[in-house]
């Protein structure tokens, strides 16, 4: 088993319209929770409806995760639910004129995903999708005065106007 939740398809074997049900298995869940730092991943799926073009497919359907990231202030467990569409456009690796030539992608790329011509790797882009829909920096209920016990400042605290108002009210 990799580190992905696993549903790889062939390309000549996707039909234009064809609609997909992907549940991860518990084995699958642990592997995800594992490579993106989640304390666990309770549910995950995705329904996707694909579209052929050649050998461009379009996937769009909508992740469903039920899931515990940890507070990155005190570790605590803090559940979250991610119920979001996606679109993800697989297309053939582009022919690059040399190891180091560099690729250019446009904002409207943002969302695509290169294949081998043969197969496309859904399960890998729809946990990918999972990754960026995560709160970077999840905070518990008892983050602020974990900080605050802790001697940090807040942000309003460490501003250079709130450091002038107390030299100033100290001048006083």
């Amino acid at each position: 088993m990799s580190d992905r939740f696993a549903h790889q398809l062939r390309l000549d074997q996707i039909r234009d319209g064809e609609r997909l049900d992907l549940v991860a298995d518990d084995g699958e869940r642990s592997a995800v929770a594992k490579r993106l730092g989640l304390q666990s991943l309770g549910r995950f799926e995705a329904h996707v409806t694909l579209e052929r073009t050649g050998d461009v497919i379009r996937a769009e359907g909508r992740l469903v995760a039920a899931l515990d990231q940890s507070c990155v202030v005190t570790g605590d467990p803090i559940a979250a639910h991610v119920d979001e569409p996606f679109a993800i456009l697989f297309t053939p690796e582009p022919a690059s004129g040399g190891p180091e030539e560099e690729i250019e992608l446009g904002e409207r790329d943002c969302d695509v995903v290169f294949h081998d011509g043969a197969v496309i790797d859904l399960g890998g882009a729809i946990a990918d999708t999972l990754a960026l829909s995560l709160d970077p920096y999840p905070r518990s209920a008892g983050a602020d005065a974990a900080l605050k016990e802790a001697g940090i400042m807040t942000q309003e605290q460490a501003s250079p106007f709130a450091v002038l108002a107390k030299l100033k009210r100290e001048q006083s």
